[in-house]
């Protein structure tokens, strides 16, 4: 058996106990706390026979790896990691779909915190390289605040080259935020259909690999001298851009 993954935190626990309930072993709660928010963990735990065991601050700490557990935490059954081939399939059944792809974002907390956006934005899939790029660690899913457990996360070998195979076989436009003379202000920009937007690392923005898969460039438009923005706060106005639109009556 694979050896577990451990989820800390309310919302991460909650939401994986909603959708996939399947894959939790264990329960650790802290000694002591009988909340509400504790209680409703448990009525969701309860029907599926799932251990669960008290334990020390300290225990919490440990499994959690961070001191920022919340009194929680989920030992779970790991997921199967997504790649190409899961793309393909996820085309094939979403043909409009909505894609996040993250250029080289190696913090944690940014990619948790795209993950949040993307989930409350209808993002069907967030694709990452698979080297140097964060993964989905236990501090990634607890700033994705559950969002982890309802977007697909996708890594991929090559990110230019997957985005060449999506341009090709599925005709998605690829849309990439930076800051060049073709670029247009995103609400001018047209967001339907199948559509991947990329977002650059945190320091350097988009490699050029990937600037050269981009049919269309934008950026937010800003008042004052500021002309850069957090990566995890540009995905979230884009998308915001980009769900408006599409879901425009």
């Amino acid at each position: 058996m694979a050896k577990p993954e451990y989820y800390y935190g309310v919302h991460s626990v909650e939401s994986l106990l909603e959708l996939e309930p399947e894959r939790v072993l264990t329960l650790f709660t802290l000694k002591g706390r009988d909340d509400q928010r504790l209680q409703k963990i448990l009525q969701l735990a309860e029907p599926f026979g799932i251990s669960v065991q008290k334990a020390s601050r300290d225990s919490l700490e440990k499994l959690a790896g961070l001191p920022f557990h919340q009194g929680v935490v989920a030992a779970v059954r790991p997921h199967p990691t997504l790649n190409e081939k899961d793309l393909d399939q996820l085309m094939q059944q979403s043909p409009d779909a909505l894609l996040l792809a993250l250029d080289q974002v190696t913090d944690p907390h940014n990619l948790g915190a795209c993950i949040r956006t993307a989930a409350a934005m209808g993002v069907q899939a967030v694709i990452v390289p698979r080297d140097r790029s964060a993964s989905l660690t236990p501090i990634a899913r607890k700033v994705a605040a559950g969002g982890a457990e309802k977007v697909k996360f996708i890594q991929v070998t090559n990110l230019a080259r997957t985005l060449a195979h999506l341009k090709e076989t599925t005709h998605t436009r690829v849309i990439g935020t930076m800051l060049d003379e073709k670029a247009l202000p995103i609400q001018q920009c047209d967001f339907n259909g199948p559509v991947v937007i990329v977002m650059g690392a945190e320091d350097t923005g988009l490699r050029p690999i990937t600037q050269s898969q981009c049919d269309q460039t934008v950026y937010i438009p800003m008042s004052g001298d500021l002309q850069s923005l957090n990566v995890s706060v540009a995905t979230g106005m884009t998308l915001y851009e980009a769900c408006r639109q599409r879901n425009a009556v």
